[in-house]
């Protein structure tokens, strides 16, 4: 008996023709099945990603391009206007470091973990390097971000009262996070003038020092509180 012939491919008798039964065998039928399947479900998948694809392009038309190459922006930086051309995907970070040569802030993980390229933007301690550049720039004729970093802390040649009590108290040792600590100290004494050691171990939870000069840096934030608010160390 041949496989043609075989009786489970159909409800027929084996003696019948396929002409004159009319039915489809049992692998003809899967077949035909399959086929219609793949067919009907690609058909329902082009429908649903294409009307899902609709609003997507509306958005990309509707919205204003910047980028990839070079585009102008405008920075505000220790109270100066600064004029620079750069990627869209360039740092907070890199434009001051590589752009406007103000390399106080550092270069570290450049993940947001250490805290070293501490600057302060609109009053509050942020990660330079989690911010890109345009974000904080002028649009659309609305001024952008107040960006400070150490070198707009006091005049060249001169300490400001919290890096000068850095100093006192040995609160640096390779100095290479140093930076980011006194500008994390600034925004948070600036809105807690009364600090205590305890206080500030929480504030500076976010910059690490790989040298371990904690206790300095503590003693320095409230030494430096005390003297800026006009009291005595």
């Amino acid at each position: 008996m041949t496989r043609k012939d075989d009786p489970k491919d159909s409800e027929c008798s084996p003696g019948d023709s396929k002409q004159s039964r009319g039915a489809l065998g049992r692998r003809e039928f899967v077949k035909l099945v399959s086929g219609t399947g793949v067919a009907v479900t690609a058909e329902v998948l082009g429908e649903k990603l294409s009307s899902a694809a609709t609003p997507v392009q509306e958005a990309v038309v509707g919205a204003k391009v910047v980028g990839p190459g070079p585009v102008p922006i405008t920075l505000h930086v220790n109270g100066q206007t600064r004029k620079l051309t750069i990627e869209p995907r360039v740092t907070l970070l890199d434009a001051l470091r590589n752009h406007l040569d103000l390399t106080g802030a550092k270069k570290v993980c450049d993940r947001g973990t250490c805290g070293t390229c501490t600057v302060i933007i609109n009053g509050k301690a942020a990660y330079a390097c989690n911010v890109l550049a345009i974000e904080v720039a002028d649009h659309d004729g609305k001024p952008g971000a107040d960006i400070l970093t150490i070198e707009g802390l006091a005049p060249e040649g001169k300490l400001h009262t919290i890096s000068a009590s850095f100093v006192n108290n040995d609160a640096q040792q390779c100095g290479f996070c140093t930076p980011g600590f006194v500008m994390a100290c600034k925004a948070f004494i600036d809105k807690h003038p009364d600090v205590a050691v305890e206080q500030v171990k929480e504030a500076l939870g976010g910059n690490l020092c790989r040298c371990g000069t904690y206790m300095g840096v503590r003693k320095a934030a409230v030494e430096a509180a005390m003297k800026m608010k006009g009291g005595h160390a």
